[in-house]
């Protein structure tokens, strides 16, 4: 049945291909109980990479082939890789009823034809389009019936390659030897623009009234171009913009917030059963809509994030462009908190589509609800402990490491000893907590106690050799991914930068090339000196290894199974830096970053963290670097003893520290609230909120020298006592006046 359906071209193809599979193996096939259609699929692709690199016979034969072989991979079960190291976010193995598994051999000859180094994908991809669809935006009218075909032929033969074979063993032909990611962006840009949207309904489903025509080629577009992302350096993205515009990159990304967004909130997930009994002309099991759906949904949500990251390095569009307007009103805002509808999944699969402040206003909430929860268990426990100034981290990781995940959500209160074993006078009413929060945090990440390192860029990341330096440096690692959560669960801004690929351990994200230049410039360098090399790779005489050097200490590593032997060649570069860049920026500090993970985690879900950027986690961690807005906290200021906002002292003060330059203004902030920068949202959200109390001189003198005794500016926290001055001059020294 399958050759008579095929067209009588594709029979005498077939008949040879089979012909030349030996006999042995079919035989042996046969004795395991493997499926004909898998023998025949193996065989056709044999015949295929011999027929395709032809190019009087190429362009003839790319329709059959790829039409036989859609049909034959839709038959199959799913092939997992056994590539070690694989990366957890190119895994989009879909779901599938069938449940044969095939022979381990057979599968490696079918993910064999496949290999970039074969060029079969180059050959089929490029054979079809040529003269058929172009890569240039030239005509803005709407495509062809033959450049439908073409798009919907291979979209069809690629949404079921994708879930049929491991994408690793795909996506570097695709991405980088063949010109699908611009060939596929034209052919959506004038579609979109000419509002006329093809149905493809040879290839899928009958789509239903309300599902759009551009499900088949955006779930085939976003992935590779993902992909691609991963290899592509700054130079090729924003200079020579490759392989799209920074103009378009700005049109794809309205185009597809906008189709996201109807996927989440307009679409149903599911087709009604009456919908799903309807089959596709080719019957193709992995052409359903709502495999085509949920193909899309992801592929749109990790492409946007991923340009989202770009854009966040250098601006090519506003950063306004990635929210959807609706994400911005009360009702979305108000369903997102209360959890459990499409407003709250929206934010948990693409939380990009709703502003910064709207996700902050979630995720404050979300803590409040969590300390809420945690106060019966905290009434109970009272945590205090005694810390020595002179062993403030060993004496913080002795006794607070001991802590449970309910008793890390409660108060900790801290006194300190000085360095005569004295403990220090005053009750902690929320300043020492803080003030041992910036100390702890400064020492531990300190470059200095070797646990972290420093870029050339002075931002922080795990040290790969701690454990040279620290025999508990694992433990170490989890203490202070604890000490960062409770730093955040408190809300209390600690001014630690670090790096962007180490903020994606946050997120259990995996990092690529264009976060490689921050760690190791040189051998960003080198990376791209391979990649855009033109000569002929395998005369360099490198290997699939990597000199790991900590401390003086040199070890060579393979970066797969063999790698000693495998030299690099100008077919398999691209795996070779994808490989190099994941060693440095992932592999090296996985043990360290499992353990901060864990004891973040302890604190902060990976649900809440995953609603921001690395970017937004470094706000959410230090706050922002603008300037203090000092009408906010005006507008949001207590007074007491007899002070009020329009008082004449009160207008002097704000009046001064109006003048202040920006140094002066974060110095008196981090005075008054122990950090120097304010709250994300605004002072409406400090809390408590700050007060200006007046007293008489003789009480300030008092407390004057009782500070100076026990530092009591740490013990009240928010709260500014001032006397009752009588001009400017008495309210700010004529130095700073200057």
């Amino acid at each position: 049945m399958l050759l008579s359906s095929c067209g009588s071209k594709m029979e005498f193809f077939l008949a040879a291909s089979i012909h030349s599979f030996s006999l042995a193996s079919f035989a042996t096939l046969q004795e395991a109980k493997q499926p004909g259609y898998a023998c025949v699929l193996a065989n056709v692709l044999e015949a295929a990479t011999w027929i395709l690199s032809e190019p009087k016979f190429a362009s003839d034969r790319a329709a059959d082939i790829i039409a036989v072989s859609t049909s034959l991979l839709d038959a199959l079960p799913t092939i997992t890789s056994a590539t070690e190291r694989a990366d957890d976010d190119d895994d989009m193995a879909m779901d599938v009823d069938v449940k044969d598994e095939l022979d381990i051999d057979l599968q490696k000859q079918i993910m064999a034809a496949f290999d970039s180094n074969t060029k079969l994908l180059e050959h089929l991809v490029n054979a079809l389009f040529t003269g058929t669809l172009s890569t240039n935006y030239s005509d803005p009218s709407g495509p062809s019936d033959a450049e439908v075909e073409a798009v919907g032929s291979i979209c069809a033969f690629l949404h079921v390659m994708f879930s049929t074979l491991p994408l690793d063993v795909t996506m570097t032909a695709l991405a980088y030897r063949t010109d699908i990611v611009p060939a596929l962006w034209n052919f959506i840009k004038r579609c979109h623009e000419n509002q006329r949207w093809p149905y493809f309904s040879k290839y899928i489903s009958p789509l239903p009234v309300d599902a759009p025509g551009w499900l088949l080629p955006v779930s085939v577009f976003c992935p590779i171009y993902k992909y691609m992302l991963k290899i592509v350096d700054n130079e090729e993205f924003y200079e020579q913009e490759k392989p799209l515009s920074l103009k378009d990159l700005k049109a794809l990304v309205l185009i597809l917030k906008q189709a996201l967004w109807q996927l989440l909130w307009i679409i149903p997930s599911h087709t009604s059963p009456s919908q799903k009994a309807l089959p596709n002309p080719l019957g193709l099991k992995k052409m359903s809509i709502d495999s085509l759906k949920s193909q899309a949904r992801i592929g749109l949500s990790e492409l946007l994030t991923q340009l989202q990251d770009w854009n966040s390095r250098l601006p090519f569009t506003a950063e306004s462009d990635f929210y959807s307007q609706e994400a911005t009103s009360e009702n979305f805002v108000s369903q997102a908190i209360l959890g459990n509808t499409r407003a709250s999944e929206i934010i948990k699969l693409a939380p990009f589509l709703a502003p910064f402040t709207i996700r902050v206003k979630i995720f404050t909430s979300q803590l409040a609800n969590s300390k809420q929860s945690a106060a019966s268990h905290s009434a109970l426990t009272r945590h205090r402990f005694k810390i020595r100034r002179s062993r403030l981290l060993e004496d913080a990781f002795d006794q607070l490491s001991l802590l449970s995940e309910e008793d890390l959500k409660g108060p900790i209160r801290v006194s300190f000893v000085n360095e005569h074993g004295v403990e220090e006078a005053g009750i902690d009413g929320g300043g020492i907590f803080k003030d041992f929060m910036e100390n702890i945090t400064r020492a531990a990440f300190d470059v200095q106690y070797g646990l972290f390192k420093e870029t050339v860029d002075h931002v922080l990341y795990p040290n790969p050799g701690s454990g040279l330096v620290h025999e508990q440096h694992l433990q170490y690692f989890h203490f202070l991914g604890s000490l960062l959560g409770k730093a955040m669960y408190e809300g209390i801004l600690v001014d630690l930068p670090f790096a962007t690929f180490f903020l994606s351990k946050l997120k259990e994200k995996s990092n690529f090339l264009n976060d490689l230049p921050s760690l190791d410039p040189e051998l960003y360098r080198h990376l791209l000196f391979l990649k855009h090399y033109k000569g002929d790779l395998s005369d360099l005489e490198l290997y699939f290894v990597i000199v790991n050097n900590e401390y003086g200490e040199q070890a060579e590593e393979e970066l797969l199974p063999g790698g000693r032997e495998m030299r690099v060649t100008n077919q398999n570069v691209i795996t070779f830096i994808h490989l190099v860049a994941n060693h440095r920026l992932n592999y090296q500090i996985r043990g360290q970053g499992r353990h901060f993970l864990r004891g973040f985690q302890k604190l902060i879900p990976k649900e809440w963290i995953d609603m921001f950027n690395e970017h937004e986690i470094q706000l959410l961690i230090s706050g922002s670097l603008e300037s203090l807005d000092i009408d906010d906290l005006r507008l949001n200021t207590n007074y007491s003893g007899g002070y009020h906002p329009d008082h004449e002292i009160i207008d002097m003060l704000w009046e001064v520290l109006k003048s202040f330059s920006s140094d002066n203004q974060k110095k008196f902030l981090k005075f008054v609230t122990g950090c120097s920068r304010g709250p994300l949202l605004g002072f409406e959200y400090l809390d408590p909120k700050f007060c200006i109390q007046r007293f008489s001189f003789l009480y300030i003198y008092v407390l004057y020298l009782f500070c100076w005794k026990i530092h009591l500016e740490l013990l009240f926290n928010l709260e500014l006592v001032s006397p009752a001055w009588r001009n400017m001059e008495t309210v700010c020294p004529p130095r700073l006046l200057a």
